[in-house]
């Protein structure tokens, strides 16, 4: 089973270094970019219409065995309700293209976050990959925290239990950047950790 997941994640490595996708760059303590994207339910969501919410970006493939294990242990979950419980907006963005893996309808959309669930307020989709690519989302999950102020304060994993170990590791008990991110930020001290390495699957963007 080790070596199974082990395959999947060299295989996720070598798309990204065989396909060559373009990725911009972001970075923390500066204004994070603005977008628009289509939710679930058919609105059009705006990061600009959250201005004074903290706001939580996970870019998410529910047939990732990374994401697949987050949900199942309930961790991320638990870091959803800690952000719902302070107040923090959660946008889940899947940018899988359609055809590859990850891609979902609205109705497969909104089913996954009840039989999961998941609290985020919105779950967005961006087919064609632009929003992804303009923050430099490279795995799923991937994880963004943007100030009241729209400053992208943390971006990266969302723990520490990257690596070979994720598989055995009990992700409940690691150290949570993005729970830590959001305890600095509703305590008004600098984020801890501002930058951290992503670990998962590759996102799947229309080549």
């Amino acid at each position: 089973m080790v070596l199974k997941h082990l395959m999947k994640y060299l295989l996720s490595l070598l798309f990204l270094f065989f396909f060559n996708i373009s990725f911009a760059s972001v970075s923390t303590d500066l204004s994070a970019p603005s977008f628009e994207l289509v939710d679930s339910y058919g609105e059009n969501i705006s990061l600009s219409n959250f201005k004074g919410n903290t706001v939580v970006l996970e870019w998410t493939n529910h047939d990732c065995p990374y994401v697949a294990k987050h949900y199942a242990t309930g961790n991320m979950q638990n870091t959803q309700k800690q952000a719902k419980e302070e107040g923090v907006v959660w946008l889940t963005i899947i940018s899988s293209a359609p055809g590859t893996q990850g891609y979902v309808l609205p109705d497969k959309a909104n089913e996954l976050t009840s039989t999961r669930n998941a609290e985020p307020n919105h779950v967005l989709f961006d087919p064609e990959g632009g929003v992804g690519k303009m923050y430099g989302a490279k795995t799923t999950p991937h994880m963004y925290v943007i100030d009241k102020k729209g400053v992208l304060r943390y971006q990266g994993a969302i723990d520490d239990a990257g690596g070979q170990r994720f598989w055995t590791k009990n992700l409940l008990e690691a150290d949570n950047y993005v729970k830590n991110a959001l305890s600095d930020l509703q305590n008004r001290q600098e984020v801890s950790t501002k930058v951290s390495k992503p670990y998962g699957c590759s996102v799947k963007y229309k080549i």
